[in-house]
């Protein structure tokens, strides 16, 4: 038995008692993609190795249902609660940001701490949230409620730590697509169901509560069940509580927040609100910026061993996978807030057929994130199957950006591209970022990872929110050029664009001067100024992914890294490599 058992990785909850010793810092070794290594022999997993894989990907199922459902259903929100000056791209934003902030935080805790109940905790205020939101009587109170659920964001890292860590590294990128296609059925399940709920609603109607009164009851069953079915193996504890609070990177996660949230807020309020020069907006992003400089000093000078743990960086691929996630991150929250919203506001009216437009994006990448982790662990390469999905991201943004009022046929088309991307590249970027690291930092390396691309997402959002709001501001220019020459008083113009651009169909007709040809005109007129509006998001978009795809032909396969060693088993050594009756 001894010649067969594997060596088991220092991690969180499989720790040797040598490295919890309170006196000492465990030594760290660099990951090298060139080492020898050996796939080592076949370990027997059992029924409660992928039990816990299956509760973390429940986890995740309920993360991606409530993420989409905030970018389905954003219009719809906004138009149901009292007007506001709060802006609604917050609603998802206080998502991303939530998860690029607290992320990388959660993770070193799990390192020190072990990963149970980082996992249980905040999936149960994933359900506390869900509740707020659905009882929400203003935009304030929703955003409130959509920042309690990105707490639960906090756990993503963990979900796709626990995955990889519990089966042989050989196998870590079936890991990753289990959690992708977790990550599918959860968007397509969210699409149906937010379509559902407001298919035949009235505008103000508050249909959508019962959306998350739905995502209450999915968190809840989420946290429970990864309570019981996740039970990693009794781990020595290194000193006291104290102690262990005291290996965590307080300085960094401080700097950390700061610049991430005044940095994202900033760049959110650019232009809407505030103008750039306004100094809600400048000073913001300003002090922003400056505190992630300072963290960079502190992380590389002053912290060796914190969040940003240096050995974390012994070999290209991760800082590959960080600048490729990050650029994935401005995509996928790019299409999951703007791609339904283009096709409600130019194609579609019913709000179920919207939903399953999108949806199509969920079902192909169920299939494209099988298809990477079988190539992956039958080859252990990564790189070209990594650059192959940025092509397919540039692809369905270039073809997103030259749609207008008169492509309507095609938005059913273009998401096989997008789905296809996204479960191409999570699994292999993922399993790359793990490969490429210490397995004793699996959890602080997926941290980063998510939190970079959540990153991603909330300065992407910024970025398209400040250019369809910039597009947007010419429509009551572009809509008086329309009707103006068509005989339309100009005492009447104002009163006819608020009309229009509220869709008040009944205040619109009693208006002095106005016919159905002026209504016609203005009508194209508004559509023409959304679709410039998102022309924009889309050759943004495109631009970010055609660098990342640049940047993904400098991967390292780390092929020998593809081995039969079990990082984190749940099961003793006896139950993995006893011969089978």
């Amino acid at each position: 038995m001894a010649s067969q058992t594997q060596r088991r990785s220092q991690s969180p909850d499989s720790a040797s008692h040598e490295e919890e010793k309170p006196a000492q810092t465990p030594r760290i070794d660099t990951v090298s993609v060139d080492s020898a290594s050996t796939d080592g022999p076949q370990p027997q997993l059992h029924a409660k190795t992928f039990l816990a894989v299956l509760s973390v990907c429940v986890i995740y199922f309920v993360q991606i249902y409530n993420v989409v459902g905030a970018g389905a259903l954003t219009n719809t929100i906004t138009l149901s609660l009292p007007p506001t000056t709060t802006s609604s791209v917050w609603l998802a934003t206080s998502i991303a940001a939530a998860t690029a902030i607290l992320s990388p935080i959660l993770s070193q805790a799990a390192t020190v701490f072990g990963r149970r109940w980082f996992l249980v905790v905040p999936t149960l205020l994933g359900a506390a949230g869900s509740l707020v939101i659905a009882r929400a009587d203003s935009m304030d109170m929703a955003i409130a409620g959509f920042a309690v659920t990105g707490a639960s964001y906090a756990a993503q890292p963990l979900l796709h730590a626990v995955s990889s860590e519990v089966v042989p590294r050989r196998y870590r990128s079936w890991g990753q697509a289990a959690d992708l296609i977790a990550n599918a059925l959860g968007g397509i399940t969210a699409l149906l169901v937010s379509g559902g709920v407001v298919r035949t609603a009235n505008v103000g109607d508050d249909g959508w509560r019962n959306f998350w009164y739905v995502g209450t009851g999915l968190y809840g069953l989420a946290g429970v069940l990864c309570a019981v079915l996740y039970r990693p193996l009794p781990r020595e504890a290194g000193g006291g509580v104290g102690e262990r609070l005291g290996r965590l990177d307080w300085g960094g996660y401080g700097l950390w927040a700061a610049g991430v949230l005044l940095f994202c807020v900033g760049l959110a309020w650019g232009g809407n609100p505030f103008p750039w020069s306004d100094p809600h907006t400048s000073a913001t992003f300003a002090v922003g910026v400056f505190a992630l400089v300072l963290l960079a000093g502190y992380e590389v000078f002053g912290k060796k061993d914190g969040m940003f743990h240096h050995g974390l960086f012994g070999h290209r691929n991760f800082a590959i996978a960080l600048v490729c996630l990050f650029c994935e991150g401005v995509a996928f929250f790019g299409a999951n807030s703007y791609f339904a919203f283009q096709v409600g506001v130019l194609y579609e009216a019913d709000a179920l057929l919207v939903g399953v437009r999108y949806s199509v994006t969920m079902f192909v990448s169920i299939f494209s994130a099988a298809v990477a982790g079988a190539y992956c662990a039958a080859t252990k390469k990564v790189r070209w199957i990594a650059v192959t999905s940025f092509l397919f991201f540039v692809v369905f943004f270039a073809c997103m950006a030259s749609t207008d009022l008169t492509t309507n046929a095609h938005t059913w088309g273009y998401p096989v591209f997008l789905g296809i991307a996204l479960g191409l590249s999570l699994v292999t970027l993922i399993t790359l970022a793990q490969l490429s690291t210490p397995p004793e930092l699996i959890a602080i390396t997926s941290g980063l990872v998510i939190g970079i691309r959540s990153l991603g997402g909330s300065v992407g959002l910024a970025i398209y929110n400040a250019l369809f709001t910039g597009a947007m501001s010419h429509v009551g220019d572009n809509i008086a050029a329309a009707v103006v020459p068509l005989g339309l008083p100009l005492s009447s113009l104002g009163p006819f664009i608020g009309a229009l651009t509220a869709h008040d169909n009944e205040s619109l007709f009693q208006i002095p001067g106005v016919t159905p040809q002026i209504v016609g005109a203005g009508a194209d007129a508004l559509l023409a100024t959304f679709s410039t509006g998102f022309k924009h998001v889309w050759i943004t978009a495109a631009c970010f992914v055609a660098f990342a795809a640049i940047v993904a032909v400098f991967i390292e396969d780390p092929s020998k890294e593809f081995n039969m060693h079990i990082d984190a088993p749940l099961e003793k050594d006896e139950e993995l490599y006893s011969p089978r009756v």
